[in-house]
């Protein structure tokens, strides 16, 4: 069995005006769907980014791939690193944090090579990470300030959420929707005391839910601090309060809330530091720029032989990474907390069959060979002939916030 091409299709799907620390999300994503064609027949099938940079490099490594044995990832690896030279990061300056795009291409080949090899042995993919730890993975709603609608635009399903009332209202759909047993709201966006009124209002509403904040960065040493103060006792952990490591430390000294992180851990080599310095308390995995699926398992050891916790970052992403996602998380031993999803808000998939569905805030890890999943190629075809009309190319939460206010400049942290 040998690689014979490998097919790009980069995919924009609809987005909510979901707002962060940066501005507010676009009307559209942008993903990369990958489809790996063996010389057999097999086909293996991926999902990453579709930036800019990210769509560069795989379409510039996707060559390298032909002739390779699918089961050789040593090898996978070192094509990758020889036809990217240059390294460098994938996210647009807009990012208050960025990825390695070796790490990036690679992850995004693996999984489909993953998904062949459980395909050529009548495997699914969590099997190949060692076998299921658990047959139900944990899943946290994800909450967001948000406008009514686009710029120009009606209201949507979810309507405006811009106080903490809304937000409680918010949860509570998400829990009767989903089952989710575990809450997470993105920070950084209202002033301080309204985020920290907001979490009060959800700890009281759903008074069993572990609760996390996360405003990515958005806050200065000392809001932080007199944040973590007022919400002690109430959140589960703190995610990325703050940016830097250094800053982080300075949070982490002054609060027993744990602090987690997907900013200032997001590579191996920044381990170390984080330990050393008592950083940071949790980090959350995710084999999009961990350096794949097999990768996130290894960095499962290390938290575990540091006694850090483990969780799982997400982005906006379809189901194909929600599979992968779930496989990853199956065969951790060390998941501690229940990993982060958008795929919720996404409303759209290009699976065949219907959509991914949460019960109880968990969903069942796939038994099918490979990832379990495969692509519906009418769907597939309509999101990529979107990805030709959307003019959106690369993610810039701060230039769509400025059409809503002219005014607003990015600034982080912002408060």
């Amino acid at each position: 069995m040998r690689i014979d091409y490998v097919k790009l299709t980069p995919v924009a799907i609809p987005d909510k005006p979901l707002l962060n620390c940066k501005g507010v999300h676009q009307p559209y994503a942008l993903r990369t769907v990958i489809e790996i064609f063996c010389d057999d027949g097999t086909v293996g099938i991926g999902e990453s980014y579709g930036s800019i940079k990210a769509l560069e490099g795989l379409r510039e490594a996707a060559p390298a791939l032909v002739g390779l044995d699918p089961f050789h990832l040593n090898e996978l690896k070192a094509r990758i690193l020889k036809a990217l030279p240059n390294g460098g990061g994938i996210n647009a300056k807009t990012a208050v944090a960025d990825h390695k795009v070796t790490d990036v291409v690679y992850s995004a080949f693996e999984v489909p090579c993953l998904d062949i090899q459980g395909k050529a042995v009548g495997r699914p993919v969590v099997d190949l990470l060692g076998g299921p730890l658990r047959q139900e993975v944990p899943f946290s709603a994800y909450l967001f300030f948000k406008f009514a609608g686009h710029f120009g635009e009606d209201a949507d399903d979810w309507g405006e959420v811009m106080s903490p009332d809304a937000m409680v209202g918010q949860a509570r759909r998400f829990v009767s929707e989903h089952g989710f047993v575990s809450l997470k709201l993105k920070g950084g966006v209202l002033e301080p005391d309204l985020e920290i009124e907001t979490m009060i209002k959800l700890r009281e509403a759903f008074p069993h839910h572990p609760l996390r904040i996360d405003p990515n960065g958005g806050w200065t040493v000392e809001t932080a601090i007199y944040i973590a103060r007022k919400l002690e006792g109430i959140l589960e952990y703190l995610e990325d309060p703050v940016i830097g490591m250094d800053a982080m430390a300075q949070v982490a000294a002054a609060t027993s809330i744990p602090l987690a992180t997907n900013m200032v851990v997001l590579e191996f080599d920044q381990i170390a530091e984080a330990v050393r310095k008592n950083a940071v308390k949790i980090v959350l995995s995710d084999h999009h720029y961990w350096g794949g699926m097999r990768a996130s398992t290894h960095l499962a050891k290390l938290c575990e032989t540091f006694d850090l916790g483990l969780s799982m970052h997400s982005n906006s992403h379809l189901g194909i990474t929600l599979a992968a996602m779930t496989h990853v998380a199956a065969a951790t031993p060390n998941l501690t907390y229940a990993c982060d999803t958008h795929y919720p808000w996404t409303g759209v998939d290009i699976i065949e069959g219907a959509p991914f569905r949460f019960e109880d805030g968990s969903l069942t890890v796939p038994d099918k060979p490979g990832l379990g999943v495969s692509i519906d190629q009418e769907k597939l075809g309509k999101f990529a002939a979107l990805y030709e009309v959307a003019g959106v190319s690369e993610r810039n939460d701060t230039a769509y916030m400025q059409q809503f206010d002219p005014t607003y400049e990015r600034r982080v942290p912002r408060w």
